[in-house]
């Protein structure tokens, strides 16, 4: 990737979905589709209205929503500059674009850009380097929640634990000590019975389906330095989710502070 000044950094990618048009803006262009497949959202659902993503703890960015023609067209700023850390003048928005495109057989497309232009600094690459292996995974959820549970309102489980070691190292232990298998299979993940369906780099997502109905994700991901991140992720759609959630997230963040990863 170039790091010459004034760099346009572009991704480009496009996912079939299971729905209507409809269907996929609700999943895509509101506040409770958003929050139900991708992380905790707030949104002012009109042009020119405000946009949040809950990203954790003292974590978020802020946006804009640029474009709003439903079912067919969303766009988004966001304050790539705040987001980053970096003085309000020394970076220009990161902008993304979602079109929406029929298909015959009760699918669509979904033509997804994120782009950027920025100033050619290093850590500018590095954002552009991993954002696509943190941000295509989301879009297995989302096939997942339109096949599954479109329409229907998200309560959020997640806990995540970062470990001195190799993030493939930690994933094998991680996956191992759970009983992840191949797509197709059966999971009983501490209790949470369901299906693999989708095995990733360093991730599975598992369609839950009891003691709640929702999808889960458990991965592992590269922190730097000689340090790694375990992770687990739930969306879950039940009236009951929330005891679930209040219940179940302590116990998932103890067990993942305490695997053990090789030396």
């Amino acid at each position: 990737m170039s790091t010459t000044p004034n760099v346009p950094y572009r991704l480009e990618f496009s996912v079939e979905v299971p729905g209507t048009p409809e269907q996929v803006w609700q999943a895509i262009a509101t506040a409770q589709g958003m929050s139900a497949w991708f992380t905790p959202t707030t949104m002012e659902e009109r042009e020119g209205g405000s946009l949040h993503f809950d990203m954790g703890p003292d974590m978020g960015s802020d946006g804009q929503v640029t474009a709003w023609e439903p079912p067919r067209r969303l766009v988004y700023e966001e304050d790539w500059a705040a987001l980053m850390g970096k003085e309000p003048d020394a970076l220009s928005p990161l902008t993304s674009e979602f079109i929406v495109e029929a298909q015959s057989g009760g699918t669509c497309v979904v033509r997804v850009t994120s782009s950027g232009f920025g100033t050619g600094a290093a850590w500018e690459s590095e954002f552009w380097d991993t954002m696509a292996p943190g941000w295509t995974p989301f879009f297995d959820n989302l096939r997942l929640y339109l096949a599954h549970f479109p329409g229907q309102e998200a309560t959020h489980l997640e806990a995540t634990a970062t470990h001195a070691g190799d993030a493939e190292a930690l994933w094998t232990t991680v996956r191992d000590a759970l009983g992840l298998g191949e797509e197709g299979t059966a999971a009983d993940v501490r209790g949470a019975t369901g299906t693999v369906e989708r095995v990733g780099d360093r991730q599975t997502l598992v369609r839950l389906t009891a003691p709640v109905p929702g999808m889960l994700s458990v991965y592992t991901w590269d922190d730097g330095e000689g340090k790694a991140t375990a992770g687990v992720r739930a969306y879950l759609f039940s009236a009951d989710a929330a005891d679930y959630v209040r219940r179940e997230q302590p116990a998932w963040q103890a067990w993942l502070q305490h695997v053990s990863v090789p030396a």
